[in-house]
């Protein structure tokens, strides 16, 4: 099983490192031995996480195979901004000197990623690949909704159990530290906790003669993971910046017009960088080469995403499908067609 490139630390700050050093299939057949030698070897976890690492290496699979669909679930969110949640192969973590900076863009990876942590360890719950969890034990019996009476039945998601989990795996670090970056991660990953918890819905099946329903067997599930990004991808937008109170123990607002911010939302210490011109010292990849779209007055257009640098634009073919018909019976046979479409693309810093 390949996670991430071989050798690569996925490191958020000095918070949390998301196993895919060295790690592939092989780890997993090596037993105890084997899981205690790799979790000594990861670099950037502290004792507590070593530990839940040695303990639990079904565990940090499941974690390290689901990081896949949170990156790529960021990358959907920021797909037409500067900064498009850009991954690197070539530094000690997948977002560079990026995550040095206590930016709103900083708060939306912690949240997401330790989202992320908790919808894939409900999942790898519910489906039965660990030992260590399952179904959500407490929904058993019967219960009422708006709709009536009810009786809890299949496998519900085990939300609770990962939420556990990953409060005491992932932050772990910035509990030792304290200081206004360690309360910002805190902030922000309890946040995406929060967020994954908030779309949880009741899911029914109906028992009865004809489907009249006389008989309702309910279960909780989590919502579609994108649920979860749109609503962070929200709280980014009205993300608050803040500065630590006196005790050094909370939050104020940075200024006196911003609002107090609340536990669901995304809190950032800094402001970031504009994201225009590739900056290896701030996390900024640039948008030289990045498509734009000549039409739009949104952040996607040429002129915002370009930074006012230009474009060029080329001719190129696309293959798309054409002329479809639909065939008694079932199914629809299309052509391939050529089309040629321009495309433009950020002139670099001249």
């Amino acid at each position: 099983m390949n996670f991430l490139p071989s050798g690569i630390c996925f490191f958020l700050s000095a918070a949390t490192c998301w196993l895919t050093a060295k790690v592939d299939a092989s780890w997993w057949y090596m037993g105890t031995l084997g899981s205690q030698v790799m979790c000594d070897n990861i670099p950037g976890l502290v004792n507590k996480q070593r530990q839940l690492c040695r303990q639990h290496p079904k565990v940090m699979q499941a974690i390290g195979a689901g990081m896949k669909e949170w990156i790529s679930e960021c990358q959907h969110q920021f797909r037409n901004h500067r900064w498009n949640c850009n991954t690197t192969a070539r530094d000690h973590n997948l977002f560079g000197r990026l995550l040095l900076r206590g930016s709103r863009e900083v708060a939306f990876v912690y949240a997401i990623s330790s989202a992320g942590v908790v919808y894939t360890l409900a999942r790898a719950c519910s489906q039965g690949d660990l030992d260590s969890c399952s179904c959500d034990p407490t929904k058993k019996g019967s219960s009422r909704d708006s709709k009536g009476s009810f009786d809890w039945g299949g496998c519900s998601d085990h939300v609770e159990h990962a939420i556990h989990f990953s409060q005491i795996f992932v932050d772990a670090k910035e509990r030792k530290e304290r200081d206004a970056r360690a309360l910002m991660n805190l902030h922000n990953n309890r946040a995406g906790r929060k967020a994954v918890k908030r779309f949880m819905t009741l899911q029914c099946k109906c028992h009865g003669v004809s489907g009249s329903c006389s008989v309702r067997t309910c279960w909780q599930a989590m919502a579609d993971f994108r649920r979860t990004g749109d609503h962070l991808r929200r709280r980014y937008n009205g993300a608050v910046q803040v500065a630590v109170n006196q005790y050094g123990t909370g939050f104020t607002a940075a200024h006196t017009h911003f609002k107090r911010p609340s536990k669901n939302d995304l809190v950032y210490l800094e402001d970031s960088p504009d994201y225009c011109i590739r900056d290896p010292q701030s996390g900024s990849m640039g948008t030289a080469g990045r498509l734009c779209s000549r039409a739009s007055r949104g952040s996607d257009g040429c002129e915002v995403m370009c930074c006012g640098r230009g474009y060029d634009t080329a001719r190129v073919s696309r293959t798309t499908k054409c002329e479809c018909k639909f065939h008694w019976c079932c199914s629809v046979h299309c052509r391939d067609c050529q089309q040629l479409v321009d495309e433009f693309t950020c002139k670099s810093q001249t």
